[in-house]
């Protein structure tokens, strides 16, 4: 039994959630659609997961399957965890917080649009996904959306032009990140 998945989720007032049954080949997948104030989701979910909706909470449990090799209590937690993250972004949001630490590094918004200069000869644009937005002061960017793993996924993706280095410390780097430092050459001998 997973003791993530049998928690129960309370549902926001201003939240509303549709549930509905998508075939698949020869199976009956669930789609799951989450509608807030800050816009919708989407997700479709595994056969053997079942959701229940009863007054304001949402119950999530495992149907009875004859595949043993799949961890059905996995697939369980990992379905309530989901729906909470929509349920969580669409009435918060979420947000990602990178800080850029270099001579002149810097990073600024044109329209959707996010350019950074990083010390290449050539300035790198990144294009926002639709749901994303950026807001950039100097060497901070914040990375909005309703979408947990889109905005994580964002993040990572900018983090990779300039991963943080450990001898000086330069680099694109998430708020709080603690960078591990080496001593160079000269402490070496």
């Amino acid at each position: 039994m997973s003791k993530i998945g049998k928690q129960p989720i309370a549902i926001p007032k201003n939240v509303t959630i549709d549930i509905k049954d998508v075939k698949k080949g020869d199976q009956i997948w669930h789609s799951i659609t989450v509608k807030g104030p800050k816009g919708e989701l989407v997700k479709e979910f595994w056969p053997v997961i079942s959701f229940e909706l009863k007054e304001d909470k949402l119950f999530i449990g495992v149907k009875d399957d004859t595949k043993p090799e799949l961890d059905h209590n996995a697939f369980w937690g990992l379905a309530r965890a989901l729906v909470s993250n929509m349920i969580n972004g669409v009435t918060e949001g979420f947000s990602v917080i990178l800080e850029m630490v270099g001579v002149g590094y810097k990073a600024q918004v044109k329209g959707n649009t996010l350019e950074l200069s990083l010390g290449f000869s050539h300035p790198i644009e990144y294009l926002a996904p639709e749901g994303i937005t950026f807001e950039a002061d100097k060497t901070v960017i914040t990375i909005r959306g309703i979408d947990k793993q889109l905005v994580g996924q964002v993040a990572a993706e900018i983090r990779a032009y300039r991963k943080p280095e450990p001898y000086k410390g330069k680099g694109i780097m998430y708020r709080g990140e603690k960078i591990r430092r080496k001593a160079g050459k000269k402490a070496a001998t």
